[in-house]
């Protein structure tokens, strides 16, 4: 198996609160494609330089646990297109981890 682990923003580059409702069509949709999704109920930090400005992020990690395919890997790839969209973001940080459920 492999999970999947997706930073999400809270806030725009500008500041601006991100509404929650893309968050909840974002799980949605994942629920859709692979059945489940944890979501921490904390909140991850992160800096990130990008033209010589420093950003902060505030951010939610989402989490799937799915079978290590070809297909869920590309729907990965192009999903993550669609959130750089969503949440006007230059990236989304995306990470792939190997796991065992026991």
């Amino acid at each position: 198996m492999i999970r999947y682990e997706i930073l999400l923003p809270l806030f725009y580059n500008d500041g601006r609160r991100i509404k929650e409702e893309k968050l909840t069509e974002t799980d949605h949709e994942l629920v859709a494609q692979f059945g489940a999704t944890s979501t921490d109920a904390i909140i991850v930090k992160g800096h990130w330089i990008y033209q010589s400005t420093l950003y902060e992020d505030k951010l939610v990690r989402v989490r799937i646990d799915t079978e290590d395919t070809p297909s869920n890997l590309e729907f990965i790839r192009n999903y993550k297109e669609i959130l750089k969209e969503r949440f006007q973001q230059l990236d989304i940080w995306i990470t792939a981890q190997q796991i065992e459920v026991i």
